[in-house]
C-alpha cells in the first residue's frame, strides 16, 4: 500500500509539473535515441531523427489510446508536452538558431552559396508539393503545407502554423521533413566522392541545397567531420529562407496555380 501511495503521489507530483516533467521525459527520449543511433545504425541514422521518429510513434499511441487530437498530450502526465513542443517554444527556437548564423561565412561562399539555399529551396518544394498533389490534395493550404515540409520539418509547421493548415495535414509536412533528413543522412556519405564532396566550398553549396540541418550535418559528419560546420551554417540559413518563402511567396504561386 505504501508503495502504492508513493507511486501516485509521485505520478500527482509530475502532472502538476506539466512543463519540467515534459523537457524530462524529452531529455530521456533524445538520450535513448542518441544511444540507438550510436549503437543500432552506428551513426548513419542521426539521434535526432531517431527521437523525431519516435516522437511521432508515442503521438499517435498516445491519441489512439485517449481519443484525443493532441497526441501524448492527451495524457494527463505528459500534458506539458503540448506546451513544449507548441509554437512558442517551436519559434523561439528558430529566431535563436537564426541569431546563431554568421552572414559574413555566408558571404565567404559567394553568390553560388547563397543561390543554392534559394534553389534547395525551390526544388524541395516543388517536388513535396508535386507529391502532395499527386496524393489528391487540391487545397493550396495542404499543398503549400506539405511542399514546405518537403524543404524541413520545421518550415513545414511553420508554413502550416502561419496558413491556418489542418493538425493532420502539419503531421505530413513533418513526416515528408523526416523522410527527406533521413535519406540525406544516409546518402550523403555514399555518394560523397562522386560529387566531390570533400572540400568546405563544396560542403557550403550543398548544405544549402540540401537544407535539412540535422540530415547534412550527420551526413558530413560519416563523410569528413571537419566539413560540418560549413554544410550546417548554409542549412541554417536554408531553415530561415523557407519560413520566410513558404508562408508568402510560395503560397501565393500555389494558389494562383490552384
Amino acid at each position: 500500500m505504501a508503495l502504492d501511495t508513493l507511486f501516485d503521489s509521485l505520478v500527482e507530483l509530475l502532472a502538476r509539473n506539466g512543463l519540467i516533467t515534459a523537457f524530462l521525459f524529452v531529455g530521456l527520449v533524445l538520450a535513448l535515441s542518441n544511444w540507438l543511433s550510436k549503437v543500432v545504425t552506428r551513426g548513419q541514422v542521426h539521434g535526432s531523427a531517431v527521437a523525431i521518429a519516435a516522437g511521432l510513434v508515442l503521438a499517435y499511441f498516445g491519441g489512439v489510446a485517449t481519443g484525443g487530437s493532441k497526441g501524448l498530450a492527451d495524457v494527463g502526465l505528459f500534458a506539458g508536452v503540448g506546451l513544449l513542443g507548441g509554437a512558442m517554444f517551436r519559434d523561439f527556437a528558430i529566431v535563436a538558431t537564426a541569431y546563431g548564423a554568421d552572414l559574413g561565412a555566408l558571404r565567404q561562399a559567394g553568390w553560388v552559396g547563397a543561390l543554392s539555399v534559394v534553389i534547395g529551396v525551390v526544388l524541395s518544394f516543388v517536388v513535396g508539393a508535386a507529391v502532395a498533389v499527386a496524393f489528391g490534395f487540391t487545397d493550396p493550404i495542404a499543398v503549400t503545407t506539405i511542399g514546405a515540409g518537403a524543404a524541413t520539418y520545421i518550415v513545414g509547421p511553420v508554413t502550416g502554423t502561419a496558413l491556418g493548415a489542418s493538425s493532420d495535414v502539419v503531421a505530413l509536412s513533418v513526416a515528408a521533413g523526416l523522410t527527406k533528413s533521413i535519406l540525406v543522412m544516409i546518402g550523403t556519405p555514399l555518394v560523397a566522392k562522386r560529387i566531390g564532396l570533400d572540400n568546405a566550398h563544396s560542403a557550403l553549396i550543398y548544405g544549402g541545397l540540401m537544407g535539412t540541418t540535422s540530415g547534412v550535418a550527420a551526413g558530413l559528419a560519416a563523410t569528413d567531420p571537419k566539413l560540418v560546420p560549413y554544410g550546417a551554417m548554409t542549412a541554417t540559413f536554408y531553415t530561415g529562407v523557407g519560413c520566410l518563402l513558404g508562408p508568402s511567396v510560395l503560397y501565393f504561386l500555389v494558389a494562383a496555380i490552384l
